[in-house]
């Protein structure tokens, strides 16, 4: 398959610029996009033909769900069978936006959509091209990140380029995305609304709008043997590089001695904004702050396979605001290998 490159400026789209990319999604073929978090790979939502490529594409296994992308809160009730009034002020709040919600699905979303649930998860985002590709083609979108299942997810056209390149029919090049980690999803179907998988939108802002908020223990933990995945990224490894991820636990001092120790030829760490001039193995930075951290620890993971890593020692942020988000992805990077120090 020749895998079509499109660059389009969100700041000047033109009439014709989704032509080709709806007509391949209404055929049920595959396009990446940019949203405001990271780029994802769609396809026609209500297709389980359609969705079927998109596990293909990436090696997803089947039972994990993707999410639907809608333009407009009426597509809601096409594919919701139950939206609580709690669902409605939270997205009043906040979409278009990083945030996804959970909903009874209606018959019209195919199992082969919801990795087998009875549920849907559900989100409309806050950029352009994926808002006027989703009008414009005239489908609701299913779309997880579009990279290859375990992989760290894409926040550049060329990250999905060297994963999915002679996968997918298109890849739309909407340059750099802004937030750098996947949406918040909440689960609506329980009651107080439970978080399944922390993002941007943080349990501290859901709280200032609807009473209560609880998390999931699997946000930190991993799911036993038979555990029903109800979002994505709550089973499987993911956002993994080639490297050997290790997520280090502690104050600087100790994790500046941890890896001094073990340093050795291939070893890097992964640190804070300012701390890589006091070590002598070799270091990148993702960030000083969470949401700096948020926009860059996919694209530094991927870095370190470009600089033949074999394995990193990672400073693990705090998990509390959007830092809960990054430790998030870094323990599933780290496949729960954490040492404290």
């Amino acid at each position: 398959m020749n895998t079509i490159i499109k660059k389009i400026d969100a700041e000047q789209i033109k009439d014709d610029d989704f032509q080709q990319a709806g007509e391949i999604l209404r055929e049920g073929g595959l396009v990446a996009f940019p949203t405001e978090t990271v780029y994802g790979l769609g396809a026609d939502a209500l297709n389980s033909q359609a969705a079927a490529k998109i596990y293909a594409a990436k090696g997803r296994p089947s039972d994990n769900p993707l999410i639907v992308h809608i333009a407009d809160t009426e597509d809601l009730k096409r594919i919701a069978a139950k939206i609580p009034e709690k669902a409605g002020i939270l997205a009043e709040a906040f979409w278009p936006g990083p945030l996804t919600m959970i909903f009874p699905k209606t018959d019209a979303v195919p199992y082969g959509t919801t990795g087998g649930l009875d549920t849907v998860a559900v989100r409309m985002p806050n950029h352009k091209i994926a808002l006027e590709l989703i009008r414009q083609s005239g489908v609701l979108i299913a779309a997880p990140s579009a990279n290859t299942s375990g992989r760290p997810s894409p926040t550049r056209a060329e990250h999905v380029r060297k994963d999915m390149d002679g996968r997918i029919d298109m890849i739309i090049d909407g340059g750099k995305v802004g937030i750098g980690i996947e949406s918040t999803i909440v689960d609506m179907t329980a009651e107080p609304p439970m978080i399944l998988r922390p993002g941007y939108i943080t349990k501290e802002m859901l709280e200032e709008i609807v009473p209560q908020v609880t998390l999931d223990p699997a946000i930190l933990h991993q799911l036993k043997e038979g555990q029903t995945v109800r979002s994505p990224g709550m089973k499987y490894q993911h956002y993994s590089p080639q490297a050997h991820v290790i997520l280090v636990e502690g104050e600087w001092q100790n994790f500046a001695a941890y890896a001094e120790q073990n340093k050795a030829d291939g070893v890097y760490a992964l640190v804070f904004d300012g701390e890589e001039t006091r070590l002598s193995l070799p270091c990148l930075t993702y960030g000083a702050s969470g949401q700096e951290q948020a926009q860059q620890i996919f694209s530094k993971l991927r870095e370190l396979d470009d600089r033949g890593a074999h394995k990193v020692y990672v400073r693990a942020p705090k998990p509390e605001g959007i830092g809960l988000a990054v430790y998030n992805r870094l323990i599933r990077a780290a496949g729960f290998e954490v040492i404290q120090v």
